[in-house]
C-alpha cells in the first residue's frame, strides 16, 4: 500500500514543536489539502496558522483527556492520516522513580495513541482505510537503562502498532511504526549524543507513508536497529500474522 501525501487530510498530535511541527510543515509542503494541528496550547500554533491559513486547523488537545479526544474526532471526520506524535520524556530511574510521573509517561505515550486510534479507526475506515503513524523509539525495541520507564512506554507503543496493523488490515488501514534515535528537540536537550534534525525525521516519515512501509528508522542511529529488528522480532510478528490468517 502507498499513499501520496498530496490532497490528504492529516491529524497530527504534538504539533507545536519538534518533530510534530516539522511533520505539519512537511505535510503542507508536499501538498496535503488540510492539516489538523493538535496541541495542548493552541496559542503556540499562531505562527503556523498565519503562515498556512485555511489549510491548517488548530485543535486543542490534551491526549490524556478523553473528552477532548472525542471532540477531535468529531471535528476531523475527513481525516485520512492520523499521526500520533505527542510524547513525554520523564527521565525517571527504575528503582526509585516517582510512580505518578511514570504513570503520566504512559498516559501520554501509550494511552493517548491508543484512545486516538480507537477514535479515528472508524473515521479512517470511511476514508478507504487511511493511515496511522505511531512515533515510538529505538528505545521501544530494546530498553535503554538510562531512561527505562520511557523505554517501557515506547515498547508499549511498538506493541500497540503491531496489533493495530494486524487488526485494521481488513479495513485497509496502513499502520506505520517510527523508531527514531536521538532527535534535536526540547525533549532530548539533555541527551549528549549526535542528533538528527526534526525536519529530516519528518521527511523520512512522509516517505514511509508514500512508500507503504511498515517501519521507519529515520536517522543514522536508528538505522543500526533495522537489521536486528528485521532478523528477529519482525520475523516473529510475521509468524503471528500468518497464524491469524489461518482458518479456524
Amino acid at each position: 500500500m502507498s499513499n501520496k501525501i498530496e490532497n490528504q487530510v492529516a491529524f497530527v498530535t504534538g504539533s507545536n514543536r519538534g518533530i510534530g511541527r516539522a511533520i505539519v510543515e512537511t505535510l503542507l509542503a508536499r501538498g496535503a489539502s488540510k492539516v489538523y494541528a493538535a496541541a495542548r496550547d493552541i496559542g503556540k500554533l499562531g505562527e503556523l496558522k498565519d503562515k498556512h491559513g485555511d489549510r491548517l486547523i488548530p485543535v486543542q488537545l490534551d491526549v490524556t483527556n478523553p473528552q477532548q479526544i472525542a471532540e477531535a474526532g468529531e471535528v476531523a471526520q475527513d481525516a485520512t492520516i492520523l499521526i500520533n506524535n505527542a510524547g513525554y520524556f520523564a527521565n525517571t530511574s527504575l528503582p526509585d522513580g516517582d510512580l505518578e510521573t511514570i504513570r503520566a509517561e504512559f498516559e501520554i505515550n501509550y494511552f493517548g495513541p491508543l484512545q486516538l486510534t480507537q477514535t479515528f479507526a472508524p473515521i479512517l475506515k470511511n476514508q478507504n482505510g487511511g493511515t496511522i503513524v505511531n512515533i515510538s523509539s529505538v528505545a521501544g525495541l530494546s530498553n535503554f537503562p538510562a531512561f527505562p520507564t520511557y523505554s517501557d512506554s515506547k515498547a508499549a507503543v511498538h506493541s500497540l502498532t503491531s496489533a493495530t496493523r494486524l487488526l485494521l488490515s481488513a479495513q485497509g488501514t496502513q499502520v506505520i511504526g517510527v523508531y527514531p534515535g536521538p532527535v534535536d528537540t526540547d525533549m532530548a536537550k539533555d541527551v549528549d549524543m549526535p542528533k538528527a534534525t526534526p525536519e529530516s525525521v519528518a521527511i523520512q516519515i512522509l516517505d514511509g507513508i508514500e512508500q507503504g512501509t511498515d517501519e521507519v528508522f529515520p536517522d543514522e542511529f536508528a538505522e543500526n536497529y533495522r537489521a536486528p529488528y528485521e532478523a528477529g522480532q519482525k520475523t516473529l510478528e510475521s509468524r503471528i500474522a500468518q497464524m491469524l490468517q489461518q482458518p479456524a
